[in-house]
């Protein structure tokens, strides 16, 4: 979900992102894009910069963004000096294992949801029985780094509030000699800004953060952050506006062109929305998880299943000739939504330039660097920030490893 943001048009070797992600491993980059990365050329479905452990029960996406953040963080933390890096939002825990039991980090994760992060602390003993077979395995490979595994802590980061688990050193780390690295890989709306706001303070040397669901972000308070797009006249940002930017351009572009039955799904969600509003005024966009399939459905079935799905009586009466109505308009609201989505640049560039500017107008130093594929990884610009300036090391942030 989403695309290049118009803030970065025209850099070397940029291209726009051409999917949202699919969940087919072979069309993970994007069909008809050309532009495989180089580590799915062997596999579409397995990175061949990664070894077969840290592959395990991770999609090729998710594989390709903990190695390339994963590599940017170890380089980060080697120039500032870091002793800790705290993962925020870690869900399963995939970066952290490959952070700290792939590349030698003390690494602490932190998870509001107590099943992730028991679903995480399995797969990182799994992680390390494969490891440990690997290295009986192949005995001329000696593994000469330090192993740690990470260190997973429940806790819901506030973003309005200061979390003190997040900025406290592991018992191993002296608190005197803490210097920690704050990452998020994707977190989700408010829990991005959190990161920046933990930041300025004075344990925090580093940042390195891609954001995400911007739809999600409290206004005031999640945005803008910045003095100076505070000010700026008609800077709002509508819920409309900051969704749309979580889609990607030339995925649906290509949706347009073949123009499937897929597309209906727009013109069922606003149909839904209508009797959503109707039972309960007060619930308005609820999310509503995916529905399987909803092309083969007829539109009364797909809103029956998404009452439930948003916690309403799916037997509700409905009135079926209003929502035959509303489906004869399916072309209008494709249009629409198309519409809104050239948007979709313009919107993001602005937040993530608001959170540039605040970290610059505090005086740290931050940039927005690619380093995720786009066509494989559409959110694709992490926030890299330090309190000491590190000139073009900047640039070497984003290269690849050899």
């Amino acid at each position: 979900m989403g695309h290049t943001p118009l803030l970065m048009a025209g850099s070397p070797g940029w291209t726009e992102p051409a999917t949202a992600g699919h969940t087919a491993a072979g069309d993970a980059w994007g069909r008809g894009s050309g532009q495989t990365p180089s580590e799915f050329l062997e596999n579409p479905s397995q990175s061949s910069r990664l070894t077969a452990p840290f592959r395990k029960h991770v999609r090729p996406k998710k594989q390709h963004e903990i190695r390339r953040l994963g590599e940017l963080v170890k380089k980060l933390s080697d120039l500032t000096g870091c002793t800790q890096v705290v993962d925020v939002g870690s869900g399963q825990g995939h970066l952290s294992r490959f952070m700290s039991l792939g590349l030698g980090l003390m690494v602490k994760s932190i998870e509001g949801d107590q099943r992730l992060v028991e679903r995480a602390q399995r797969l990182d003993q799994e992680l390390l029985q494969a490891l440990q077979k690997e290295e009986k395995r192949n005995p001329q490979v000696v593994h000469t780094g330090p192993r740690h595994r990470p260190h997973h802590v429940v806790r819901w980061v506030d973003p309005t509030a200061l979390c003190e688990e997040l900025l406290l050193p592991l018992e191993n780390s002296p608190q005197s000699e803490a210097r920690l690295l704050l990452t998020g890989l994707h977190a989700c709306g408010d829990l991005s800004v959190a990161l920046l706001r933990h930041f300025c303070r004075p344990e925090v040397a580093a940042l390195a953060s891609v954001g995400c669901c911007y739809m999600k972000l409290s206004d005031p308070g999640g945005y803008p952050l910045s003095q100076w797009v505070a000010g700026l006249p008609g800077r709002e940002l509508p819920y409309r506006l900051r969704e749309g930017a979580c889609h990607a351009l030339e995925e649906y572009a290509e949706r347009l062109q073949k123009a499937g039955p897929g597309l209906r799904t727009h013109c069922y969600r606003a149909a839904l929305e209508t009797v959503i509003r109707r039972a309960r005024p007060e619930l308005r966009r609820p999310g509503v998880q995916g529905i399987p399939r909803v092309h083969e459905l007829k539109i009364e079935e797909y809103v029956q299943r998404g009452l439930q799905r948003v916690g309403l009586d799916p037997h509700l009466p409905l009135n079926l000739a209003a929502l035959r109505a509303h489906q004869a308009q399916e072309n209008r609201v494709v249009a629409f939504f198309s519409l809104a989505l050239l948007l979709a640049p313009l919107v993001e560039t602005l937040i993530l330039l608001d959170r540039l500017l605040y970290l610059q107008e505090q005086g740290f130093h931050a940039e927005l660097l690619p380093i995720f594929s786009p066509e494989l990884s559409p959110r694709n610009l992490v926030l890299v920030a330090t309190k000491r300036p590190l000139g073009e090391t900047f640039s070497v942030l984003e290269t690849e490893d050899s």
